[in-house]
């Protein structure tokens, strides 16, 4: 089988034939005019013939060129199309999930390779934000989100509520003030998640004091940080004592990288959780029916009232 020159030397020949201008053809290339001159050389190199007579006032194409070109097009127009279908196949296999960061990182990512087992002509393509994609523009196949459950125009499943105690490391458990009651606490640093102070949407620990009935604590002392994942590695640090919820925090729990000092948990207000959402029409898709039904089974036992 005869070798065939680069593809970046036929696309070059194949615009500036069309043109019959290598500025032009740069232009459409999104190269410069010198790139494709030299790329247009190398092809006439490769196949012995001239294929444009350079004149001070423009290229004219030669016959071979001429004839050649016609045949050049169609064959970069047939890669083109195989390349989209490739592209489709792919697309075909492919599930977007959009999901709260929290919820990717302690959850969701140790637990996709059983995913992947039950269902291994799937990819998943994981976006971990806390910015809400726009599933009806295509941005995500699935979005999991924490809030109340009510979103426009999409069909929402809770997957598990959220109930918060404090998590610290077992180191605090030990030394001159080893956190052993509740009042314990006035001697450690509280970790705080700095946004959830200012809504409603997530216990707090003033509210974690005031259903303890402890007092004597400042509610509001301690370290802030903006993002839940470095609260709770702060507290996995032995930084202070940190609200972990039991969904989120319970692998940190098994591993022994936290403990839970107290029994005492308390729930996020009304009916916030976490929600898988997708748009209603959509329901059918195989790839999201079947990420669906593995989501809400892995899950279920997380569904009961307590887990710690």
């Amino acid at each position: 089988m005869d070798l065939l020159p680069p593809l970046t030397a036929l696309r070059a020949f194949e615009a500036a034939a069309r043109h019959e201008s290598f500025a032009q053809a740069a232009a459409e290339l999104h190269v410069t005019p010198a790139a494709v001159s030299h790329q247009v050389k190398a092809l006439e190199a490769f196949v012995g013939v001239v294929l444009f007579h350079r004149r001070a006032r423009g290229l004219t194409i030669t016959e071979a060129g001429r004839a050649a070109q016609p045949l050049l097009r169609d064959g970069l127009e047939r890669f083109r199309e195989g390349v989209a279908r490739m592209r489709s196949a792919a697309e075909q296999r492919r599930l977007t999930i959009s999901a709260n960061t929290s919820f990717a990182s302690m959850w969701l990512i140790s637990r996709l390779e059983n995913f992947r087992t039950r269902h291994p002509d799937i990819d998943i393509l994981l976006s971990a934000t806390d910015n809400l994609a726009d599933l009806h523009g295509g941005e995500a196949d699935i979005g999991i989100r924490y809030g109340r459950g009510y979103y426009a125009e999409l069909h929402s499943d809770r997957i598990v509520g959220l109930r918060e105690f404090p998590v610290c490391s077992p180191a605090l458990l030990e030394g001159d003030f080893p956190l052993l009651t509740p009042d314990d606490l006035r001697h450690h640093n509280l970790l705080h998640v700095a946004w959830y102070d200012e809504t409603d949407v997530w216990p707090t620990w003033n509210v974690w004091l005031k259903a303890a009935g402890v007092e004597g604590v400042d509610a509001n002392s301690g370290l802030r940080f903006n993002d839940y994942l470095v609260a709770v590695k702060a507290a996995t640090e032995g930084l202070g004592v940190a609200l972990g919820s039991d969904f989120l925090v319970r692998d940190d729990i098994a591993a022994g990288r936290l403990v839970c000092p107290f029994e005492l948990g308390v729930g996020a207000p009304d009916s916030f959780a976490y929600y898988l959402v997708v748009p209603p029409d959509r329901l059918e898709n195989p790839r999201i029916a079947a990420f669906r039904a593995w989501l809400l089974e892995e899950t279920a036992a997380y569904r009961e009232p307590r887990l710690v």
